[in-house]
């Protein structure tokens, strides 16, 4: 506190010396420009967001969303066979009387299962006031009622134009009526967002119909791990259940975020929320508009993640980046371009792949039948490729390109903290590997004290690669270990199939 004086003090008495100056000069007749001292700025938020509130929030529905299933569907129980005139047929009548249910006999005084009904409650918005509402797909699930309840609490029912698991979100119509002219809210820019940035958050939070809250931006780009194409905006702005499927708004009344998930040990808000940013969802929102679904662009291969020690392995300049291919589809453009397993993506369509968890998301957002230029990193070399875009289907799954090669030797080797033998019948039927897995050296014992136990190897799985080159057999992983340390690596990166075929990349340290 003395020293905080001291400043003050001193400021003051600075001051005062410049206007005793200033005051000379006038006397004297001079003329003096007194230079004003800066002020500290203060950060502060907006004193009211009632105007922007007032603008928005018509556009802003709640959305009630109820499934009727039967029992029996659904594992529930069912009325049980009994003759007509038992004594306890009264007695379950009057069971599913008191638990609020019709009884249990169709019109014909057949026995039938009861029905049960759910609902769920979130938030939406209008995004045209024909009567296009945005929402959550996991705030309407599987439902066959929805309701869209507007500011005024009239009551709309809802049909589903189109649903995306992926992203979570759904678009859902409903006709507007010339008494009530529906408000609807524009898209804005999520890409002009920056941490730091004032956001404003309106949804139905536990039911309670329209709650405005309001915060910052606190990061972009979160991946939660909750679907393949994560990319979501971090908020402080209060969500709660009943928030899913509402808007995020910036100052200029624009939905730049779709609210959809939190992270919260209580299930409460602790300011941690996360939105699907608009850049992501417009898109969508317009291919289920036009076709009802999503369009994904699809390129055929399976990748995984570039770590520093699989950067240096490759000899990648720059340090970790891209996407590691490791697994090409038969029937992809991947494999008709002429992209190979060990490849690195670090460019896609002119954009940058820092990570693999980027691909996916990029490569989902291109067109079909688009023709691309993919630049890969290729044994320390830049190659570029084009590919020609086929379209993502659900469910689709990646297979792994190889050729037949010559049985391996039998022989068991050391190396690198492993007990290698070749893929013979023996070992495949031992450990049960799949035919897909063509060639390769099979690992029978891993050191647990050594970095291949830390990368997580496995007895039984299938060494196919290494450095980059396959092996065929235990001999062959020793030669080119050798080599790679006369090289003067430090890694060496191991292309390894599990007994089902699918393949990963690991590196490991050459101590």
């Amino acid at each position: 506190m003395r020293v905080a004086a001291n400043v003050v003090r001193g400021e003051r008495s600075s001051l005062a010396r410049r206007a005793s100056s200033a005051l000379a000069a006038a006397v004297l007749g001079l003329s003096v420009t007194v230079t004003a001292l800066p002020l500290p700025v203060l950060a502060k938020g907006p004193e009211s967001l009632a105007d922007l509130a007032e603008k928005v929030t018509d556009a802003v529905v709640n959305i009630s969303a109820s499934t009727t299933v039967e029992a029996n569907k659904s594992g529930g129980r069912t009325m049980p066979q009994l003759p007509q005139g038992t004594p306890f047929e009264d007695l379950f009548e009057e069971f599913f009387k008191r638990r609020g249910q019709n009884s249990p006999r169709s019109e014909d005084d057949s026995p039938r299962s009861p029905s049960r009904k759910s609902n769920s409650l979130g938030s939406g918005f209008i995004i045209d006031a024909s009567g296009l509402v945005v929402t959550n797909n996991h705030v309407i699930g599987d439902a066959n009622d929805i309701q869209v309840i507007l500011s005024d609490g009239s009551k709309l029912k809802a049909e589903i134009l189109g649903k995306d698991p992926k992203i979570d979100l759904a678009l859902l119509r409903v006709k507007p009526t010339a008494e009530r002219p529906l408000r609807a809210v524009p898209f804005g820019d999520s890409d002009k967002m920056r941490p730091g940035d004032w956001v404003m958050a309106i949804g139905n939070p536990f039911g309670l119909g329209g709650s405005v809250s309001a915060g910052i931006v606190s990061a972009r780009g979160r991946n939660i791990e909750s679907g393949p194409y994560d990319n979501y905006i971090q908020t402080d702005a209060a969500i709660n259940k009943g928030n899913s499927g509402g808007p995020l708004f910036n100052m200029d009344g624009e939905v730049i975020g779709i609210n959809t998930a939190i992270l919260s040990p209580s299930g409460g808000s602790v300011g941690i929320g996360f939105a699907v940013p608009s850049g992501t969802a417009s898109p969508i929102v317009d291919q289920l508009r036009q076709f009802g679904e999503v369009r994904r662009g699809w390129l055929g291969v399976r990748i995984q993640n570039v770590d520093d020690a699989t950067a240096e392995a490759l000899g990648l300049k720059g340090g970790a980046k891209g996407a590691l291919i490791a697994g090409v589809d038969d029937k992809g453009p991947a494999k008709t371009a002429g992209l190979e397993v060990g490849d690195v993506i670090v460019r896609f369509n002119d954009v940058p792949v820092k990570s693999s968890s980027e691909l996916p998301r990029i490569v989902a957002a291109t067109p079909v039948g688009k023709t691309v230029e993919v630049r890969v990193v290729r044994k320390g070399e830049e190659q570029t490729k084009s590919v020609l875009l086929g379209r993502l289907e659900d469910g689709e799954k990646t297979q792994v390109a190889s050729a037949k090669q010559p049985e391996a030797e039998p022989s068991i080797r050391q190396v690198l903290g492993l007990n290698l033998t070749g893929l013979t019948d023996e070992a495949r039927k031992r450990y049960n590997i799949k035919e897909s897995v063509k060639n390769g050296v099979v690992v029978t014992r891993v050191d647990p004290n050594s970095t291949a136990a830390d990368k997580r190897i496995q007895p039984g799985e299938v060494i196919v690669e290494v450095g980059q080159e396959t092996v065929n057999a235990p001999a062959d992983v020793t030669k080119r270990v050798d080599a790679l340390k006369k090289e003067g690596r430090k890694s060496v990166l191991l292309l390894v199939a599990s007994v089902s075929g699918d393949v990963r990349f690991v590196a490991i340290a050459l101590d």
